[in-house]
């Protein structure tokens, strides 16, 4: 197939104002992932779309494995809470209400 440009794992966005932070979750426009590595504002970085990331959570609600999570970019965490946020992945792990990190599966979606 010589139309294949990217096995699609990673996504290369412009660094908004305030640039990117690596490991850290990100949703540039419509596109989401997390940092490969920091870049200041204008700089081309690349968003992991898939894996298992340890990343932030929301307390008061514990998660069960395979849970479907969203993103709430207002708080900059994953939550079981669908309404106003974007679907990005499941819980590949239980986590407690009071965890303020959990495990994340990427969905590559939202």
């Amino acid at each position: 197939m010589n139309n294949l440009t990217s096995a699609g794992d990673s996504i290369s966005v412009v660094a908004p104002n305030g640039g990117l932070v690596s490991g850290s979750f990100y949703l540039v426009g419509t596109l989401a992932g997390v940092c490969a590595r920091s870049g200041l504002q204008g700089e081309i970085v690349a968003l992991k779309r898939y894996g298992v990331f340890t990343l932030p959570k929301a307390i008061g609600a514990a998660w069960t494995q395979g849970d479907q999570l969203y993103w709430d970019n207002t708080n900059k965490n994953f939550t079981k809470t669908s309404s106003g946020n974007s679907k990005w992945g499941m819980a590949a792990a239980a986590a407690l209400s009071g965890d303020t990190t959990g495990s994340v599966a990427l969905s590559g979606n939202g």
